[in-house]
């Protein structure tokens, strides 16, 4: 039998003979003492060709760090954010803790396939619990980091008045043979005490676009009103673009049916002109594309459904182009957790839906597995977008938020459940041993003629509860780097010892290839 790419097998003795060619064909594991037991074996060739490259730490490794919490990556490039990380330094060589929660963030190189670090950056008006490095977004070599808990209250202006707890900020890097050096300084244009400017980023060339999910306007649509305070922690997106060095901002955006707590912002995707800006705790009942807004009638309310908004940009000017909701739009799934675009292909993430069906466009009615997440394909032709695939994981169980991290390159998606209980480690590995709770887990999908397919289940090499594997990803070409903020080993730099666990929190990357 056949299930979305994957053969399921259920003679035990056929298990432990496929064991032996487990690496050549992506064994997924078999209950030894239960031949009624399900075996996954996963075919493709291009999970059998997938190995983790490099395990990364901080240089300057750290209990509750959460080194892993945010990534980008380019190219030969990445970049990590540990916005828990606690030095007031700029310089890694002698590092101290005292300024706790600043955050900062750690850029890396490969070269011949070794990877190494190149940087390490703090914010420049560093202070106690900025969180420097929750977002990042990176285009070539420009790199834009977000702190939303930083507090100053100026546009381009003093750094140390701080006097808008809160408010947040981006600071723009770019890199010059192989040298960092802070270009920008970026404040909200109505900046707003907690609006947590800065928790979502995202960069193509020369355009920048920051989400501040907590700003309170009451504004909809594109350059309203900022000063109206009206609607608390409904969100708000700012869009800059950069002419000879110098940032400027281009537009303010809100959601079209703007409300109090919807969180627009909280998550960005920005491809060409094209931008979608997810806001998951939007409340209506509606489903798929441009349908009902409303979210004042109490009998259509979907509290925390969510919602993803996409606007493009014409001659310069940005306009609303849809209003997504998912297909099966129920309450507290946070649609629009995570965005991720390429192209005409946009990807939603929904860490709390709820069914549980498993793999590629399954049952979406049956609710009996809250919070374990999908993630829902959109495709854009001639300007009209539709729903092409509702995805879930291989081994859907409740409170995994599948949906809870996104990356995509071309036909390939890559789907994060940070919360996922599986003990295994590696790729392909048993799914259904659940004894690492919340150790977290990553699904990779594949795309071939508008038909999607999972292809691997990729957990760390060093497995453990509350890991949160997959809080971040990042795709770029063939090269892939998962995030977890909880993972908690001592070691320092590239390739350490990832089984001595003496710093809680402190974080790592896993490259793949």
């Amino acid at each position: 039998m056949n299930q979305d790419g994957l053969t399921l097998v259920k003679s035990a003795a056929i298990c432990r003979n496929l064991f032996l060619c487990g690496l050549l064909f992506g064994l997924v594991g078999c209950p030894e003492n239960d031949s009624s037991a399900p075996v996954l074996v996963e075919m493709s060739t291009l999970s059998a060709s997938l190995i983790q490259q490099a395990y990364v730490k901080a240089s300057n490794t750290g209990a509750t760090d959460k080194f892993g919490g945010s990534a980008a990556l380019d190219g030969d490039t990445l970049v990590v954010g540990a916005y828990q990380e606690d030095s007031s330094r700029v310089t890694v060589t002698r590092p101290d803790e005292s300024v706790p929660d600043s955050g900062a963030v750690y850029v890396f190189t490969r070269t011949n396939g070794d990877w190494s670090q190149q940087a390490y950056l703090k914010a420049s008006n560093a202070r106690v619990g900025d969180h420097f490095g929750t977002a990042l977004t990176l285009s070539g070599d420009t790199l834009a980091v977000g702190a939303p808990r930083e507090d100053s209250s100026g546009v381009n202006g003093d750094q140390a008045d701080n006097s808008a707890p809160d408010s947040g900020a981006v600071y723009v890097y770019t890199r010059t043979n192989g040298t960092w050096a802070q270009q920008a300084y970026l404040k909200a244009s109505n900046a707003g005490m907690g609006d947590f400017f800065g928790s979502a980023l995202a960069l193509n060339g020369d355009t920048l676009a920051v989400g501040a999910p907590q700003e309170d306007s009451a504004a909809t649509g594109v350059n309203g009103n900022q000063v109206d305070s009206s609607a608390s922690n409904s969100g708000a997106v700012y869009v800059y673009t950069r002419t000879n060095g110098t940032w400027a901002q281009q537009a303010y955006l809100k959601a079209s049916n703007t409300t109090s707590f919807n969180r627009f912002g909280n998550a960005l995707t920005l491809s060409g002109d094209t931008l979608a800006v997810g806001a998951p705790q939007e409340d209506s009942a509606s489903t798929g594309v441009n349908g009902n807004q409303d979210q004042g009638d109490v009998n259509s309310q979907a509290t925390n459904s969510g919602a993803a908004y996409v606007f493009t940009r014409t001659n310069g000017s940005w306009t609303q182009q849809a209003y997504l909701k998912a297909s099966n739009t129920g309450l507290a799934d946070y649609f629009g957790t995570a965005l991720v675009l390429s192209g005409d292909t946009l990807v939603v993430g929904a860490k709390g839906e709820g069914s549980e069906a498993t793999g590629v466009n399954g049952d979406q009615i049956s609710d009996d597995a809250a919070g374990s997440g999908a993630a829902y394909v959109f495709t854009r032709t001639n300007g009209s977008w539709a729903q092409q695939a509702y995805l879930k994981a291989s081994n859907t169980d409740p409170v995994d938020g599948f949906g809870n991290s996104l990356a995509l390159s071309g036909d390939t998606l890559v789907v994060g459940a940070a919360w996922e209980d599986s003990a295994t480690t590696g790729i392909n590995g048993d799914q259904l041993n659940d004894g690492a709770q919340e150790s977290g887990a990553v699904y990779v999908f594949t795309r071939t003629g508008g038909s999607w397919a999972q292809q691997a289940y990729l957990k760390a090499s060093n497995t453990g509860a509350s890991d949160g594997f997959g809080t971040a990803l990042a795709l770029s070409g063939d090269t892939l780097a998962v995030g977890a903020s909880g993972e908690s080993s001592v070691a320092a730099g590239i390739n350490g010892d990832q089984l001595n666990n003496g710093a809680l929190e402190s974080g790592a990357v896993y490259v793949f290839q």
